[in-house]
């Protein structure tokens, strides 16, 4: 599906997102979780719109064969639609970073000195096949001051088109100053040229972040004349360590991998230290593939998996830097913790990280030495997730450390100006 594209169209859109940004920062907290709440409201109201928006694009998604892990990102139900509604409120709720002083310190001359934080401005986002991203962002971005620009997947254009109706709608019904309505926009095309004159309105759009694979990140990144905050794919490593539990470690494995395979905080490779195999891998392999999960295992785990009949393929490099979305895992055994460190370092994309272990001094270790946004310890990967960290909901996990690291809840789409206070003061 695409469509034809006028440039200039952007061009006018992204400007007037940019008018209502400065309209919307001038508003007060409550007016902006007014609109939120109306935003939550006219979700509701208009459920059965956009399942129906939903249903064509899933008509097409499932014509051209796309994946289950594809259908499961993309499918909306009255209960989907009732969560992203309820994310809204709670968006609402949260404490508004705006305004607020991080420090406040007083010079030998009396001068008071501040940083105050204020809205980054205009925030393009550019995301794929997950509808509820485009509610989160907007309520993101709206309840922290900032203009956005939303840019959709063809894939799930009519759904995005639909909730952005029922949000505009909810915006124009609040209390807010009708001005700042503007501050909402969405790219309303599926033309692929529309991206790439996106990421040259560097005059309008401040900020890019790019959520999807490898393909979409790499191009954002290549093309953009706009600063960009990856959020680039998630490959993350459970590390098993022979200090912890089974039952701990089952658990653990099984949530990561099992529980939703299809999303970016989804386990994708099992890293084993030789001091587990004797006593955890055979079970943990038979667990695995109970649960359905698809096996690609080194020489050493796939002699295990033979003793037990345990289905498997050999696993190459290539395995341990994919990020599979499904129902499928690589598994390799590795000597030690430093070990486990270098493979993470050479296949992992800097999203989360987990040990499993008792050992107090590998918890520290790899704390300290693994370079991830999200370190876990004894957790699932699964709570690599603003809301389930306590930010409420988030724009995505940025994988770049200018100028956010991990989950970006309100507070990361924020900066800080300095303020400075004399009481006649000039400089001699």
């Amino acid at each position: 599906m695409s469509d034809s594209f006028d440039p200039q169209s952007l061009i006018d859109a992204a400007d007037k997102v940019r008018r209502g940004a400065r309209a919307l920062a001038r508003q007060n907290t409550e007016a902006r979780n007014d609109a939120l709440r109306s935003m939550a409201r006219l979700l509701g109201e208009r459920t059965a719109s956009i399942l129906d928006a939903n249903q064509t694009d899933l008509e097409d998604a499932r014509r051209q064969q796309r994946d289950e892990a594809f259908i499961d990102r993309l499918v909306l139900t009255p209960e989907r639609i009732a969560a992203m509604a309820d994310a809204l409120r709670e968006i609402a709720a949260l404490e508004d970073p705006i305004g607020t002083y991080d420090q406040m310190w007083t010079r030998p001359n009396g001068l008071q000195v501040g940083r105050r934080r204020i809205p980054l401005g205009v925030i393009g986002i550019i995301y794929e096949s997950r509808p509820n991203v485009t509610s989160d962002a907007a309520a993101l971005c709206l309840k922290s001051g900032n203009g956005v620009v939303l840019k959709g997947g063809s894939d799930a254009f009519r759904t995005n088109r639909a909730i952005v109706g029922a949000l505009r709608a909810g915006l124009q019904m609040s209390s807010l100053d009708q001005a700042a309505v503007d501050a909402l926009g969405f790219v309303d095309t599926t033309n692929r040229d529309a991206v790439k004159t996106m990421l040259t309105l560097s005059d309008s759009i401040d900020v890019i972040i790019p959520r999807g694979g490898k393909g979409l990140i790499q191009f954002v990144h290549q093309h953009s004349r706009i600063p960009v905050i990856k959020h680039d794919e998630g490959v993350c490593h459970l590390v098993v360590d022979g200090t912890a539990g089974a039952d701990q470690i089952d658990n653990i494995v099984l949530n990561a991998k099992v529980q939703r395979p299809g999303v970016c905080n989804a386990a994708e490779t099992l890293l084993v230290l030789e001091n587990a195999v004797d006593e955890h891998l055979q079970r943990i392999l038979q667990k695995l593939n109970d649960a359905g999960v698809a096996l690609y295992l080194c020489p050493t785990s796939a002699a295990v998996a033979e003793k037990s009949d345990i289905p498997f393929e050999p696993a190459e490099d290539e395995a341990y830097g994919r990020e599979f979305l499904s129902l499928q895992l690589a598994v390799r055994v590795v000597e030690d913790l430093d070990s486990a460190i270098a493979h993470i370092d050479r296949f992992g994309s800097r999203h989360s990280e987990a040990l499993i272990s008792d050992n107090y001094a590998q918890t520290q270790r790899f704390i300290d030495e693994v370079d991830s946004s999200v370190v876990l310890i004894n957790a699932s990967t699964r709570f690599s997730d603003g809301g389930q960290l306590g930010l409420g909901a988030e724009i995505g996990i940025s994988t770049t450390r200018m100028h956010a690291y991990g989950p970006m809840g309100l507070r990361e789409l924020t900066t800080t100006k300095f303020v400075v206070l004399g009481s006649g003061q000039v400089r001699r």
